[in-house]
């Protein structure tokens, strides 16, 4: 017979085994208690929706230290009836709401009840009826698209909450994207349930009506030989493992989870090496993009989303299918987040993870080594876009990520044999608008430790002619120091080589941020989206760590009015030296659009590279064995 204190231990023992990491997401069952308990509080609005439900992560410090922390929840709560926004934390453990703030002013990210209700409201306003009927279209056949509306200073768009509804007709295909109605924007007041404005212009311009579904479809356009097979076998399973949440794959050590707001993050990155771990990364993730349109017109100069903070990427994850959206070998993963109830919602296969042949790792004559990657993989629409994110692990000790562009662009309708300069013609009647996309990562880095840490730039230039370069061919790398915040807003030098590192100056090791394609906006400096977006003024930022630091635009870019994120933080000029250092990169992607990204887009890639720069004393990949 088993005692009662054999009992209580192994219950203890079991319960220890069970309890999550700190930094493991939510489980459905924490979603369910959270909301329940936020629910029940006594300030909850009635009829209140859960703008976001989240882990509240815990303070760095403590989770680095292996403190005990008891499981808590964020909120972001929104009131449509009295356009009110809450802030809340809820203790799991006491099933107590420890925090409760309103947030004056602030619109958090439009979601799909903000659509449903704009939709209902469009079409019971007789102007939109008239203007779709007067270019012969059925309403019945009409969806309406919901765009955010940011903010230009327009009168009446000030305190409410604002989207900006846009038509296209579903007659002609199931595409809908290509079958923009131009000329009507209906702008729309969700707080008061009405249309404060319609734009109804441009009436003769007609609405193309060519089917461009993504299948052949008919004799002219057949579908082409099946190529060969290619198959991706691993007979004896993945060479990566995950426990309790941390996966172990050569060398590395992160953990992840996909975050309705930034999707996939990354957390505690370390590189075994000399039979310890070595710390690199404390958290990765995309903390902000926008996408400005260039053209001027009534229908499209407020097309500028913030896919991030204004919709939410992670919570757009689509399911993975291995063998079509990731390798055969890939193993995909559920995630769960919280919809707009407070209600756990799982996303299937939202996460995949797999190895791939990496080429040549090094080689000299006939000492050759292949390398391998591990990849960690989502993608997100958020609309008419798709968009992939890759981070990939590489057996030299490098970290990279690859952000995939895909999907549908945003077309307008144009007269037969129009163009303008602001797009260029992709199919008949249609005119794909000049865009960019930006994309902020925030990269907590500790390498070798949290501090320490500063942020160095490198600047290749050439010696002038003389003695010291008589034959006119040599040119050193210099290295500055980057002590304070604004010091460190710079911008990509293609004539330079420009890069930066983050080192550790107490070990004199360090890892370097390696940009690839990049671009600055055209959107001029007074511009309202420059303004709110004033993170890219510069391709890097570097802050000292804080945990209310996160996002690039501030926490509710959703109609604000600019001058928040990191020119408010950066304004104090706060020192970086021997600090815990964030740095924050830019990436930048100009697109010109042309007939061959009609009507779906090939992937387009584009990304950067964190390695290793002094961090290891030889080539980490010296010891991968023959034959692999």
């Amino acid at each position: 017979m088993v005692g009662r204190s054999s009992l209580i231990a192994a219950f203890f023992c079991l319960s220890l085994a069970a309890a999550p990491h700190p930094l493991a997401p939510l489980s459905a069952d924490e979603i369910r208690a959270a909301a329940r308990v936020l629910k029940a509080y006594p300030q909850f609005p009635h009829a209140a929706r859960f703008s976001q439900l989240v882990l509240a992560e815990p303070p760095k410090d403590q989770v680095l230290r292996n403190a005990p922390l008891p499981r808590r929840a964020s909120a972001v709560i929104y009131d449509l009836a009295g356009n009110r926004t809450f802030e809340s934390i809820v203790n799991l453990e006491t099933s107590r709401v420890e925090q409760w703030k309103e947030i004056p002013g602030a619109q958090p990210a439009v979601g799909q009840e903000d659509s449903n209700l704009a939709d209902q409201i469009v079409r019971s306003d007789a102007r939109w009826t008239r203007a779709l009927r007067a270019r012969g279209m059925n309403p019945d056949q009409v969806l309406a698209m919901s765009w955010t509306a940011g903010h230009f200073g327009i009168p009446g768009t000030e305190k409410d909450r604002i989207v900006s509804a846009v038509p296209y007709s579903g007659a002609y295909g199931s595409n809908f994207y290509a079958h923009p109605i131009e000329g009507i924007v209906a702008h729309v007041d969700l707080t008061t349930r009405k249309v404060i404005d319609l734009v109804d212009i441009d009436r003769t311009t007609p609405v193309p009506r060519d089917n461009f579904d993504f299948t052949p479809g008919d004799a002219t356009r057949p579908w082409r030989v099946p190529a060969a097979p290619l198959v991706i076998t691993q007979p004896n399973g993945p060479g990566f493992k995950i426990e309790n949440g941390e996966v172990r794959w050569e060398k590395w050590r992160f953990r992840y989870a996909l975050h309705p707001r930034e999707g996939l993050v990354l957390y505690t990155v370390g590189y075994e090496d000399g039979g310890r771990i070595r710390p690199i990364m404390y958290r990765g993730s995309l903390s902000e993009m926008v996408v400005p349109y260039g053209d001027p017109g009534a229908g499209w100069y407020f097309r500028n989303s913030f896919d991030v903070g204004e919709l939410g990427l992670g919570s757009a994850a689509s399911p993975l299918r291995p063998g079509a959206d990731c390798p055969q070998n890939c193993t995909v993963y559920d995630a769960v987040v919280a919809d707009e109830s407070g209600d756990p919602e799982t996303i299937p296969g939202a996460i995949a993870i797999y190895e791939r042949d990496g080429g040549i790792a090094w080689k000299h004559g006939d000492a050759v080594r292949r390398a391998r990657d591990l990849v960690v993989s989502y993608y997100s629409q958020p609309g008419n876009y798709e968009y992939g994110f890759d981070w990939v692990f590489h057996q030299d000790g490098a970290i990279e990520m690859r952000v995939s562009l895909t999907g549908i662009m945003a077309v307008k309708a144009v007269a037969d044999d129009s163009h303008d300069m602001y797009g260029h013609v992709v199919g008949h009647n249609i005119d794909a608008v000049h865009h960019q996309h930006f994309f902020s990562f925030r990269l907590d880095m500790d390498v070798d430790g949290a501090s320490p840490n500063r942020v160095v730039e490198m600047n290749s230039t050439p010696l002038a002619a003389g003695p010291d370069n008589p034959w006119s061919n040599a040119f050193a790398m210099l290295e500055t120091p980057l002590l304070s915040e604004r010091l460190a807003q710079r911008s990509m030098n293609l004539e330079t080589s420009r890069r930066w590192i983050v080192e550790n100056p107490s070990s004199h090791t360090g890892y370097a941020l390696l940009p690839g394609e990049n671009a600055k906006p055209f959107a001029l400096p007074d511009s309202w989206v420059r303004k709110r977006a004033g993170f890219l003024n510069a391709h890097v930022w570097a802050t000292p760590y804080d945990p209310t630091e996160r996002y690039a635009a501030g926490d509710y870019p959703n109609q604000s009015k600019g001058g928040d994120g990191l020119p408010k933080w950066t304004a104090a000029d706060r020192s970086l030296d021997g600090k815990d250092v964030v740095l924050w990169y830019t990436m930048g992607i100009t697109h010109n659009p042309r007939p061959e990204d009609w009507p779906v887009m090939p992937v387009y890639e584009a990304g950067f590279k964190l390695v290793p720069w002094g961090f290891f004393s030889r080539n980490p990949a010296l010891d991968l064995p023959p034959g692999r």
